[in-house]
This record gives C-alpha cells, sequence and structure tokens, in this order.
C-alpha cells in the first residue's frame, strides 16, 4: 500500500520569515500560527510530513551545512515535543546564481526521491508553499498543491 504525504516548504511555509530572507539561526527561527495544529491533523489523518526547502544561502557563502542541521534539529525538537514527527527534511544547498542544479525548486528531484523513498501515492499527496517554485514543482510530479500566504498557515484539506 502506499503512503500519503504533506509536502511543505519551510521558510514562510513553517516558520515566519518576515525581516529574515535566509533563516539559518535558531533565535531567528519562529514557528508560524497554526502550524502545529495543523501538522496534527495532518498527522492523525495518516499523512506522512516531509519539508522540501532551498537553502541557497550556503552556495553563496552566507552560513554553512551545519548552520541548517542546527536549525532543522532545532525544529525536530519543538515538533516531537508536541507529537509531530517529520519523515525528513530535504534541502538543497544550490543556488542558481552559482550552479545549476536539478533539486533546487522549481526543480523536483527532491520530491521525486522522497515519493520514491516512502512510496508515496502522488495523487493523495500535497504540496504546500508560499511562492510559484513550491507549485511548480508539486505540479511536475503530479501531486495537488496549495499555494498559502506568505507566514500564514491557514490551510484544510481534510
Amino acid at each position: 500500500m502506499k503512503n500519503k504525504a504533506i509536502f511543505l516548504d519551510r521558510d514562510g511555509v513553517i516558520n515566519n520569515d518576515v525581516g529574515h530572507y535566509y533563516i539559518y539561526k535558531k533565535d531567528d527561527f519562529k514557528l508560524n500560527e497554526n502550524v502545529i495544529l495543523n501538522l496534527k491533523k495532518f498527522q492523525k489523518n495518516g499523512f506522512l510530513l516531509i519539508i522540501i526547502s532551498n537553502q541557497g544561502g550556503i552556495s553563496k557563502g552566507i552560513y554553512e551545512k551545519k548552520d541548517v542541521e542546527k536549525v532543522h534539529n532545532f525544529l525536530k525538537k519543538i515538533f516531537e515535543k508536541n507529537g509531530i514527527f517529520l519523515k525528513e527534511i530535504y534541502y538543497c544547498p544550490h543556488h542558481n546564481d552559482f550552479e545549476n542544479c536539478i533539486c533546487r525548486k522549481p526543480d523536483s528531484l527532491l520530491l521525486e526521491k522522497a515519493i520514491s523513498r516512502f512510496n508515496i501515492d502522488v495523487s493523495k499527496s500535497y504540496f504546500v508553499g508560499d511562492s510559484e517554485r513550491d507549485i511548480i514543482a508539486g505540479k511536475k510530479v503530479g501531486m495537488k498543491t496549495i499555494k498559502i500566504e506568505k507566514n500564514k498557515f491557514k490551510i484544510s484539506i481534510i
């Protein structure tokens, strides 16, 4: 049996990015309102939770992979304290100003990896994002997409 999943962009969807284009410090990481409530609901209804994020600041030399990992570990601890368990966090460290890649959204390599690894039925899955590149990536793999207003996690699919 195939799994269903909610794929989520990170900055602007999971966490608030007002005043910070790049979020790579724990002190700058603030969850958006309704994230915990919605993710608990999705998880309760059998959806795997997977984050797909562009982290081009690594390629630009603004921060390092270890900074991203620290923020992700911080996020996982917050979620676990609230009974939310992410299946995985995938991120692209590249930026188009320096290199071309197929893992950076709007391309879909990271989505394809997760779909294969976790045996996901795209017809029962969603990509939630706050930008057009998120929506394009989700549509490339054939899943439903939901574009939310930046930093406003208000959706209902169940």
